[in-house]
C-alpha cells in the first residue's frame, strides 16, 4: 500500500501552524532590515522642530489671550465712560434753560433787584455750577472755545465776523456752549469766527506743554 509523502507538498507546509508562524517572523525581519534607520542626529533635529512648532503655537495663543484681555478692558472702560452719554445729553437742556434765565436779566436789573431777587439769582447760579461739576465728575466736559482756533470736530460755525486783527478762524463768540464726553461730542459749541486776519499760528512745544499742564490742574 502506497503512502502519500506530504513532506514535499508546498500546500501542506502552510497547513502547519508552526511553519506559518516561522514564515511570518521571517517576513517581519526582512521588513525591518529593509526600512531605513534614522540616525540620532535626525531624531534630535526632528524633536527640536516639533518643540519649536509647539512653542510658536503656545506664544500665538498667549498673544491672542493678551489681545483679548486688552480689548475687553477697553470695551468695559468705554461702556462705563459712555453709559451716561444719553442721560447727559438730556440734562444739557436743563443747564441751557438756567443759562438763558440768567442772561435774560441785565446788569442794571441785577443792581436794582431787591434782596429776594438777588437770592434767587444766586441760587440759580449755584445750581448751574453744581450741575456743571456733576457733569464734569462723570466725564462730561463743557466746551467754551472763545479765543481758540475753530475746530470743526468740536465747533459749529454760525457766522463770520470780519476782523483783520485776529488770526483767521479764531472763535470770537460762543453762542451756545458745547459738550463732550471722552473724545465724543455730545453737542458742538455754536460759535462765531473771525475772518480776514492772518493764518492761525501753529502752537509751539512750550505752549502745548503749558496748556497740557493747565488742563491737568483743572482736571484735578
Amino acid at each position: 500500500m502506497d503512502h502519500e509523502d506530504d513532506t514535499h507538498d508546498p500546500d501542506a507546509l502552510f497547513d502547519d501552524p508552526m511553519a506559518e508562524e516561522a514564515f511570518e517572523d521571517h517576513d517581519e525581519e526582512d521588513t525591518l532590515e529593509a526600512a531605513p534607520r534614522r540616525s540620532a542626529a535626525d531624531i534630535i533635529a526632528s524633536l527640536n522642530d516639533e518643540n519649536t512648532e509647539l512653542k510658536n503655537k503656545v506664544m500665538n495663543v498667549l498673544a491672542d489671550m493678551e489681545n483679548l484681555r486688552r480689548r475687553t478692558e477697553r470695551e468695559v472702560k468705554d461702556a462705563r465712560q459712555y453709559a451716561v452719554a444719553s442721560f447727559a445729553r438730556d440734562i444739557l437742556s436743563v443747564s441751557d434753560n438756567m443759562t438763558r434765565a440768567l442772561q435774560a436779566i441785565s446788569q442794571d436789573a441785577r443792581d436794582a433787584a431787591d434782596e429776594t431777587l438777588k437770592n434767587l439769582l444766586e441760587g440759580v447760579e449755584m445750581t448751574d455750577r453744581d450741575l456743571q461739576n456733576q457733569l464734569s465728575k462723570n466725564g462730561v466736559q463743557q466746551l467754551l472755545p472763545k479765543g481758540e482756533k475753530f475746530d470743526p470736530n468740536f465747533h459749529q460755525a454760525m457766522y463770520e465776523v470780519p476782523n483783520p486783527d485776529l488770526p483767521n478762524g479764531t472763535v470770537v463768540e460762543v453762542v451756545q456752549a458745547g459738550y463732550k464726553i471722552g473724545e465724543r461730542v455730545l453737542r458742538p459749541a455754536m460759535v462765531g469766527i473771525a475772518k480776514g486776519g492772518a493764518k492761525f499760528a501753529p502752537k509751539t512745544d512750550d505752549q502745548s506743554k503749558v496748556e497740557a499742564g493747565s488742563q491737568v490742574d483743572k482736571s484735578v
